[in-house]
């Protein structure tokens, strides 16, 4: 029975790479993972920093019933009111500054950043950008374009043209840059795929003075540091620098598929006329989705998770000693363990499976592992985590 559904899984479902992990996980709950064997894994990942508030919590699974018991998808995006929708809209505008005070919702981050950069081409009336170098922020066509990396897009061209790339906390590579001739700068606070490398607030200070000075809007890709991962509910809280548009994915959802570009309400509205539906979606902000949203940052508040990430992540990089370890990068529960190649990773990866950890690697840092659990690990979790990965290690 259990081959079958494997083979089931390879035959039917198209695959994003030669050897799928193929764990056949039957059920998760709060902080682990159970395969169809009865083994369980404690997660290091939350699905890449969706599951901020564990799996299946009980607020969550509420909600989602109760609003599918009372309507599902009723008419394309923007057209009827549903208060899931506009009430989700507005408990996340009120946790945000003054000029971040309109959503719209889709339905990925990938989708959010397309938004976002539809957007800034229709306030600037200009179609260049400015992205890092060793960025990721989704697969589809916009945020491809926004990809340095000639591997995962030298397939698909062409792309977007007119993207200028730099590198993250180059000041001088700044100057270089055409000003005039951008519409929009799209930059992540942690460079996540890239192995949760920081920017550092004096290169996020320069690109905000540049934006200023040459009528360009500042977007911050918050889809994996968004609703706690690094120690308060947005990245930018941190660096006292608010963007112009702000794209969440991720945990926006509160496990469920859902993207958002919020912006100030000025620049949203040139989405509506000239062309009318400048922007569109079927199923954004589905109201089942928002529900379960709403529901997830309700409980990220009331039970006041965020406040013991930063003592968390302080745990890890205590336990996490070993001679393989050459460096740990990131920040609160969105770190990269680094080690000294691709192919330690993958051993170390299987070996913590073994050890009933699940675990992952970064596209653009294949030497590190990625640790980004629910923020609901407790220290005692950690601490056994921490123990396995260091016999993991011992065996690598």
């Amino acid at each position: 029975m259990h081959s079958f559904a494997r083979q089931t899984f390879l035959e039917n479902m198209a695959q994003t790479s030669p050897n799928p992990l193929a764990l056949h996980v039957v059920r998760a709950e709060g902080n682990y993972l159970f395969d169809v064997d009865g083994n369980k894994y404690l997660d290091l990942i939350a699905g890449i920093s969706v599951c901020n508030i564990g799996h299946q919590h009980p607020a969550v699974v509420q909600a989602v019933q109760a609003q599918a018991a009372e309507f599902m998808h009723v008419m394309v995006y923007g057209e009827t009111v549903q208060t899931p929708q506009s009430n989700y809209a507005k408990q996340l505008v009120q946790c945000l500054p003054e000029n971040l005070n309109c959503c719209y919702f889709v339905n990925s981050g990938a989708e959010a950043i397309d938004g976002a950069m539809k957007l800034t081409k229709r306030v600037t009336g200009k179609t260049q950008f400015v992205a890092l170098t060793d960025a990721y922020h989704g697969s589809t066509q916009g945020p491809l374009s926004l990809m340095s990396n000639d591997y995962y897009s030298q397939a698909y061209r062409p792309l977007l043209p007119s993207v200028h790339f730099v590198n993250q906390n180059d000041l001088s590579a700044i100057d270089s840059i055409p000003w005039s001739e951008i519409a929009g700068v799209v930059v992540e606070i942690v460079q996540a795929e890239r192995g949760d490398q920081l920017s550092s607030r004096e290169f996020l200070q320069a690109l905000r003075r540049k934006c200023d000075q040459h009528c360009c809007l500042l977007i911050f890709d918050e889809i994996q540091t968004g609703f706690g991962r690094t120690g308060t509910l947005f990245a930018f809280e941190q660096v006292g620098i608010v963007p112009d548009v702000l794209v969440l994915g991720k945990a926006l959802g509160g496990g469920m598929p859902m993207g958002a570009f919020i912006a100030d309400r000025a620049l949203m509205s040139t989405l509506s006329n000239q062309p009318i539906l400048g922007h569109i979606t079927t199923f954004g902000g589905h109201p089942v989705v928002a529900a379960a949203g709403a529901a997830a940052l309700n409980v990220l508040q009331s039970e006041d998770l965020i406040s013991a990430v930063f003592d968390k992540e302080k745990l890890f990089r205590q336990c996490l000693k070993h001679p393989k370890i050459l460096a740990i990068h990131g920040r609160g529960l969105m770190l990269a363990v680094q080690l000294a190649d691709f192919d330690s990773v993958q051993l170390c990866i299987q070996k913590m499976l073994d050890k009933g950890l699940f675990s992952d690697w970064f596209l653009f840092a294949p030497n590190c592992l990625r640790i980004s659990p629910p923020l609901t690990i407790s220290h005692e979790e950690i601490e056994s985590a921490c123990q396995r990965i260091l016999s993991a290690l011992e065996e690598n």
